[in-house]
């Protein structure tokens, strides 16, 4: 990453503090091994491809623990230009709205500014991730049986950030001269996801043109 861009991307400036792997965990192991893919150059079709002998399970835990930490830094950069003034509802553009929901204030399906969407749902990744129920970090435990259900629904409501961010403040990552990491980003998330099949197509639509 060249110095502008981390300057852009400074730790300061994330919106939630990232989330680590202990050190000598399988799941660090599997980390380094993705992120050596991707520092080789690798395709990004090939770099998001179940390594021989893992853990599909460990694989995907580690992906949505990573795509949480950048979509969070991504998002972080341009905040300062998402208020409820200008994103009243949080949105991508005038045929997608996202209505939050979770467990507790929200029982039904609500409207709301995209900063307060953004905060409510980092929130409640953030919760996700860190139960050892859900996310376990010890070698052995295994998985629960919703896991992969957790998984997908964190990964739809985080591509949201994409298409909020690529259809309404795309203007201000051009400006930081950020858009080539936005783009690789997102396609390696699209690329991940689709692999797996973890999104529902009709959930991809917004930014299908992205990639084309």
């Amino acid at each position: 990453m060249s110095m502008a861009l981390k300057q852009v991307f400074n730790k300061d400036r994330t919106f939630r503090p990232k989330r680590k792997f202990e050190p000598g965990t399988q799941r660090f192991e599997l980390h380094k091994k993705a992120q050596a893919s991707l520092n080789a150059g690798l395709d990004l079709k090939q770099a998001v491809q179940l390594p021989h002998g893992e853990d599909l399970n460990d694989w995907v835990a580690v992906h949505v623990v990573d795509f949480f930490n950048r979509i969070n830094l991504i998002y972080g950069t341009i905040s300062d230009s998402c208020t409820d003034q200008t994103c009243p509802v949080m949105s991508g553009g005038p045929k997608y709205e996202y209505r939050w929901q979770d467990e507790q204030k929200y029982k039904k399906p609500t409207a709301l500014p995209a900063p307060k969407y953004m905060s409510l749902l980092m929130d409640w990744i953030e919760v996700q991730i860190n139960n050892e129920h859900i996310f376990p970090t010890n070698v052995g435990t295994p998985f629960p049986k919703t896991f992969m259900q957790v998984a997908k629904k964190i990964l739809s409501r985080l591509f949201r950030v994409f298409v909020h961010v690529y259809i309404h403040h795309f203007d201000r990552v051009s400006q930081m001269g950020a858009e080539a990491h936005v783009n690789t980003c997102y396609k390696h998330f699209y690329y991940f996801v689709t692999e797996f099949s973890l999104i529902d197509h009709k959930e991809l639509e917004p930014l299908v043109s992205i990639l084309h």
